[in-house]
């Protein structure tokens, strides 16, 4: 099981929620915390979720989620609702880059990510999320690359391979009918030739009879 999967299982499902996208992170700049505030467990991995619960109104949440070195175990640490989300800077709008920020009514966060790629997917799922759930008052995107913002194309990209399996899908059974079709239609005129033959055969054996008894 990925990561991501244990998050999703561990973390929201028994909250009734479900995880919409996750990118692993770190601080570009590490804060000044003392030793105690840690409990002193170490190195540990960060990922930044978004959720929504199941129940309706849907309401959105960013959950900072950790895994402390030796355990197998994610641990919620902070969350926000989606309305606290007040801009997502993506730093550089030029290009692919791992680096973003997120700022909140109470918290700011600089982040780079595992990957250019999966900070971008995070991105783009995070601004579709928030111009369909977020209240009138939606979270600023700036210094983002216009292919996260200029549509749904991861989304539309997922719609399409689907379309895609089953149009590919439809061909296979469509042509799977016409070789089943084929075959049947072969197969009824190899019963109406031994039907034929066998007639054949008995008229063959009725006149050698005749000959045979009539000689």
């Amino acid at each position: 099981m990925s990561a991501k999967s244990a998050i999703n299982k561990e973390v929201f499902i028994p909250h009734d929620e479900k995880m919409l996208a996750a990118v692993q992170v770190k601080r570009r700049t590490k804060k000044k915390i003392p030793f105690l505030a840690t409990g002193g467990q170490g190195d540990y991995m960060t990922f930044i979720c978004l959720s929504v619960t199941n129940k309706k109104p849907a309401h959105l949440s960013i959950t900072k989620v950790k895994q402390f070195q030796g355990s197998s175990a994610f641990v919620k640490r902070s969350q926000w609702t989606i309305d606290q989300l007040r801009q997502v800077n993506g730093i550089d709008p030029n290009k692919d880059c791992p680096e973003f920020d997120l700022m909140f009514d109470n918290a700011f966060d600089q982040w780079v990510a595992s990957s250019a790629g999966e900070k971008g997917t995070f991105v783009q799922i995070l601004h579709h999320t928030c111009q369909r759930y977020s209240s009138a008052r939606k979270p600023e995107f700036v210094n983002c690359q216009s292919k996260l913002l200029g549509g749904n194309s991861i989304l539309h990209s997922a719609a399409d391979s689907v379309t895609s399996a089953v149009q590919k899908a439809s061909q296979a059974l469509n042509e799977r009918g016409e070789r089943l079709g084929r075959a049947e239609d072969r197969t009824a005129d190899m019963m109406n030739s031994a039907e034929q033959f066998a007639v054949t055969a008995h008229k063959v054996r009725q006149y050698v009879s005749k000959i045979h008894y009539g000689s």
